[in-house]
C-alpha cells in the first residue's frame, strides 16, 4: 500500500537542461562502453537517465548470460556530472559483479562465459 509513497524522503528540484541532460547521457555512455570492453560479448550492457521523486536518476545495468541482473545507480542531486575516475569505477565494478554472478550461476560448472 505505501510502496510508492516517499516517506521521509525530500524531494529534489533539480531541473537539468538540455545540455546538461545530454552531458550526463555521453558520461553513461562511457560507462556502458568501458563495462563492455571489459566483458564477453554475452552481457547486454545498458544505460538509462530519468526524472525520478529526488532529482535525475543515472542507472548503468548488466543483464549476464545467466544470473541476475547487476546495476549502479547515481543519484545526481549534488553534482551534475559523473568524472573520469568515477566512471572507470562503476565500470571495473559492474563488470566485476557481472561476472560474479555468472560464477555463482554456474555453481561450480565451468563455463567458456565464467572463465
Amino acid at each position: 500500500m505505501y510502496g510508492n509513497t516517499p516517506f521521509g524522503e525530500e524531494s529534489s528540484d533539480i531541473e537539468l537542461s538540455a545540455e546538461q541532460r545530454k552531458h550526463l547521457r555521453r558520461e553513461l555512455s562511457t560507462v556502458a562502453d568501458r563495462t563492455r570492453d571489459l566483458l564477453p560479448s554475452e552481457f547486454v550492457v545498458g544505460s538509462e537517465l530519468v526524472d525520478g521523486s529526488n532529482g535525475p536518476q543515472a542507472t548503468v545495468a548488466v543483464q549476464p548470460p545467466v544470473g541476475g541482473i547487476v546495476s549502479a545507480n547515481c543519484s545526481l542531486t549534488d553534482e551534475l556530472t559523473i568524472d573520469e575516475t568515477q566512471q572507470e569505477d562503476l565500470a571495473v565494478g559492474l563488470a566485476a559483479s557481472a561476472a560474479l554472478q555468472v560464477k555463482q550461476a554456474q555453481k561450480g560448472e565451468r563455463s567458456a562465459v565464467a572463465r
